[in-house]
């Protein structure tokens, strides 16, 4: 980069030193792998890459592609915080079935202005020929910028949503992945992610070519067909080589200069099934207001109904818990995916922990993951402890209850502390929050809220970061305003 150029740039927001070096050394290449742990800003990087190839006139749009619980995050905090002033721009979210903004919104990406034009889709977009043939028209149509954010969503060579985007990437004229560890459970992950940005990063015509290549295979025969499976790999000097030509690689143990604590946020869409029973039971709380003052008891009581309904489970009148689908799970384990390390994860209810417990150890193995809530022994508690600060131990992941594990706790193996759901107790959360941030880490500490939008969820996460103890704050008459 023309040094002029950059020490004159006019960010929103200056940047970090890592983040700088990033731009010093990939702004203008039209393929870059961007390996930045959680935490370290990558969105910023990408959006002032793209807010520097603009200002070149080398592109005119940009195309982020994220999961479900990231996209919107793009359009409504993102993207407005980190643009520079300077760059115009329209923006619009892809969407199946738009309404009539959105519509307009979308349309105004086919308008020939002078305006950067900012479409953000879904990665579930790609599975759809809906979602594809709009990617690709929008690319035709455009010089853009192309990211694919947590780019290991298409790690599967052989699934659909990835073929798709390695196609339709074809037409974009700078792409980009980012994701904190492009491999999540061996090399072989690195494939299809590589290939999006383009054949010739690996230099490998196929999948199996690659796979011969670094990994090691044994022939299995079995009574109906033989196979091959992967015992071990190889030549990953070789590979880490070629990665290193087009990739920038950051953790957060590298970067001095980020604050001690970083805050980030994950959306969860309900369901329908949840958007029903929240709806009913928004409109008894309601009712009950219309009906005269509610004390701070009972307006505690309204919110944590719905609150639980939002983390995927109601309690009947009979007192029977009734799981309710939910996919907030899932949020959790695409976060897990993004993770390096050892992670801290908080839940408010048994059969949140329940469900946490079940899906990491189906996906990582059963010594993976501890408990540490009402439920645990004293003996297993203790046990949880100890191996999770042992940095040799196979233990990754702690799932425990704030009011059970959120005080005295050393556990500052963890740079990332995932909040499932929240207490209202604002003591609680502060308290959970120093388990992993106390004497003894040298690191930053990344935390992350999974949040429903437009939900009682919102506004305690909201609250809590503002330090605003809900427990004591939240009087019969504010409750309207937390349910409207």
């Amino acid at each position: 980069m023309e040094e002029y150029f950059f020490n004159k740039y006019p960010f929103k927001n200056q940047p970090f030193t890592h983040q700088a070096a990033y731009l010093q050394r990939f702004w203008g290449d039209k393929e870059v792998g961007l390996f930045a742990e959680m935490g370290t800003g990558k969105s910023w990087m990408l959006i002032n890459n793209t807010a520097m190839l603009y200002d070149k006139g080398k592109i005119d749009a940009m195309l982020v592609v994220a999961p479900k619980g990231v996209y919107k995050n793009w359009v409504n905090e993102e993207i407005p915080k980190h643009m520079p002033d300077h760059v115009p721009y329209k923006m619009a979210y892809w969407t199946p079935n738009p309404r009539k903004a959105e519509k307009l919104q979308m349309e105004a990406m086919w308008t020939a202005v002078d305006d950067l034009r900012i479409l953000v889709m879904n990665i579930e977009a790609f599975s759809t020929e809906k979602g594809t043939t709009f990617a690709k028209s929008f690319l035709r149509a455009t010089k853009a910028f192309m990211a694919v954010d947590e780019s290991t969503t298409i790690k599967n060579h052989s699934a659909k949503r990835t073929k798709s985007i390695t196609k339709v990437g074809r037409d974009a004229t700078f792409r980009r992945i980012a994701t904190g560890s492009p491999i999540t459970k061996s090399p072989m992950d690195l494939y299809s992610q590589c290939t999006f940005l383009s054949p010739d990063c690996l230099d490998m015509d196929s999948f199996y070519a690659f796979q011969a290549r670094y990994a090691v295979l044994v022939e299995r025969r079995l009574p109906t067909h033989t196979f091959k499976q992967v015992v071990g790999y190889r030549r990953l000097d070789e590979l880490q080589e070629k990665l290193s030509q087009f990739s920038f690689r950051v953790t957060k143990e590298e970067c001095l200069d980020l604050p001690d604590k970083v805050y980030m946020k994950r959306e969860v869409e309900l369901t329908p099934e949840q958007t029903k029973a929240y709806n009913q039971m928004k409109s008894m709380a309601l009712a009950q207001l219309d009906q005269g003052l509610v004390s701070t008891v009972n307006a505690l009581t309204q919110i944590m109904r719905l609150h639980q309904i939002v983390c995927g489970h109601t309690k009947l009148d009979t007192g029977e818990e009734v799981t309710l689908p939910s996919n907030r799970v899932d949020e959790l384990m695409a976060v897990l995916a993004e993770a390096g390390g050892k992670v801290i994860i908080w839940a408010n209810y048994r059969p949140s922990i329940e469900a946490i417990l079940l899906a990491i150890q189906k996906e990582y193995g059963m010594t993976s993951v501890a408990s540490y809530y009402g439920d645990t022994s004293d003996e297993d508690r203790e046990s949880a402890k100890v191996r999770f600060q042992d940095p040799n131990s196979d233990l990754r992941f702690f799932v425990g209850n704030p009011t059970t594990g959120g005080y005295g706790l050393t556990l500052t193996a963890a740079t990332l502390v995932v909040y499932f759901s929240n207490s209202f107790d604002l003591e609680k959360r502060l308290q959970s929050e120093d388990r992993a941030h106390r004497i003894g880490q040298t690191q930053k500490v990344t935390y992350v809220d999974l949040v429903a939008p437009n939900t009682v969820d919102e506004k305690i996460v909201k609250a809590l970061r503002e330090k605003i103890d809900i427990a004591s704050q939240v009087m019969g008459e504010e409750l309207k305003d937390w349910l409207i």
